[in-house]
């Protein structure tokens, strides 16, 4: 009680509340400690530009850097992964599938030889022969296809983890018509901070 009757509260300061002479702080509100997973809700650390570590997730990444990041972290299963990193690769990954499916059908379409028989309804063109050219665009979509697919799974289960969900729902994915819906939904759950259960800073 002060000296004109006013109760005080009870607050530890200085070097009572520490020993040490450190000022007083709220119960885990430093308590993230170098080379460990911050505590739910602190953010990620940040290193040179502003850019987060491979084992944190980038919130509002943009297009290009998300595709670099999306190979950098090529098979890692590890972490989590924000929606922009997730669905801006989604997108570019498209974009590139689309592209080699159009020059495929483009050669097919260029370079096909037709033949023509008469029938009771008229003249028709069949198609009977391709040129060996379509063996480029096959192989460049194969090659592509190939070489996303480990880290395509990857991204989508770093998804899940920054959603707190555990890796394997993404063999959700396998069961006909309904898994890949049930799947697309959760890749679209907003981010939780528990999620950071999954991630591994000792891995750099």
């Amino acid at each position: 009680m002060s000296n004109d009757g006013t109760p005080q509260w009870n607050q530890p300061q200085g070097n009572q509340a520490q020993g040490q002479g450190q000022p007083w702080q709220q119960p885990g509100q430093y308590d993230q400690q170098p080379g460990r997973t911050p505590q739910y809700g602190a953010p990620a650390p940040t290193g040179p530009g502003g850019e987060p570590p491979l084992w944190a997730p980038w919130y509002g990444i943009a297009f290009p850097t998300a595709v670099g990041r999306f190979f950098k972290k090529y098979a890692r299963f590890d972490g989590r992964a924000s929606r922009s990193e997730f669905w801006w690769w989604v997108l570019a990954n498209a974009i590139v599938v689309i592209v080699l499916y159009a020059v495929l059908l483009a050669v097919i379409f260029a370079t096909g030889d037709t033949t023509s028989s008469s029938s009771a309804t008229g003249v028709q063109a069949d198609a009977t022969s391709n040129s060996p050219l379509i063996a480029i665009p096959v192989g460049l979509l194969g090659l592509w296809l190939l070489a996303t697919l480990i880290p395509n799974i990857a991204i989508a289960v770093r998804r899940l983890h920054d959603a707190n969900l555990a890796g394997p729902f993404w063999f959700l994915s396998v069961i006909p018509v309904v898994g890949p819906i049930v799947l697309l939904v959760l890749m679209l759950l907003e981010s939780k901070p528990e999620g950071q259960r999954f991630d591994q800073p000792e891995r750099g």
